[in-house]
């Protein structure tokens, strides 16, 4: 059995499951547009430039988890999945995690695990490695707990998560990581199999370099 991992926002998903659900939340009115729009995208070019402050970030995008019940931000979560996820979901992403069926999969995604864990179970992805967001007696505190899954830490978490069933990375025939972006380039360096899907620049530049394989989904 080989392990396989798979980065979520831009590489199965065409589109960015974390700026979406605080577009969702905005349109919605639970957040203030004039507040909260121009700041997540500004975060969002901050990650794709590889400058973010991942605590800064989870400080915007944790603290509305806080102001409402578990309940509520379930529903909200139902109808983001129907109006923002599903459209970003391709055939092709499907079809690359369908090939690795008889693998250990996992997505690794620095999105916190409260937006991403219904959309790895959509894509039929048992095991989600994510940045989790704290929680006392079930509901959300705002904070954030443990070490964010976000580059160098995704390399922490899945060692964590794998050690925790008896496994290595090292001790797999071959370990793949699927991702597009430069943030990913501790995690991809570590396996045996890194690709690169529909990269950033970085990222790309960086695979022809190596000789990674790059691939598109688009």
């Amino acid at each position: 059995m080989n392990l396989a991992l798979f980065d979520l926002d831009n590489t199965l998903l065409a589109g960015d499951s974390d700026f979406e659900w605080a577009q969702f939340l905005i349109e919605q009115g639970v957040l203030d547009r004039e507040i909260y729009e121009a700041r997540n995208q500004e975060f969002y070019e901050q990650y794709k430039k590889g400058t973010l402050d991942i605590y800064e970030f989870l400080d915007f995008q944790l603290k509305p988890l806080a102001r409402y019940p578990r309940g509520q931000l379930d529903e909200w979560h139902r109808s983001y999945m129907q109006a923002k996820i599903m459209p970003m979901m391709r055939q092709t992403a499907r079809a690359l995690v369908a090939r690795h069926a008889t693998d250990l999969c996992a997505v690794v995604t620095a999105t916190n695990s409260f937006v991403t864990a219904p959309i790895a179970r959509e894509f039929g992805i048992e095991h989600l490695v994510a940045t989790e967001p704290a929680q006392d007696g079930g509901e959300f505190t705002g904070g954030v707990a443990g070490l964010p899954c976000f580059r160098d830490g995704k390399i922490v978490r899945v060692e964590a998560w794998l050690a925790a069933r008896g496994q290595r990375i090292d001790a797999f025939e071959r370990s793949f990581f699927y991702s597009d972006s430069l943030n990913d380039l501790p995690l991809l360096a570590r396996v045996s199999d890194p690709v690169a899907v529909d990269p950033d620049a970085t990222l790309r530049a960086h695979a022809l370099a190596h000789g990674w394989p790059v691939m598109s989904l688009n």
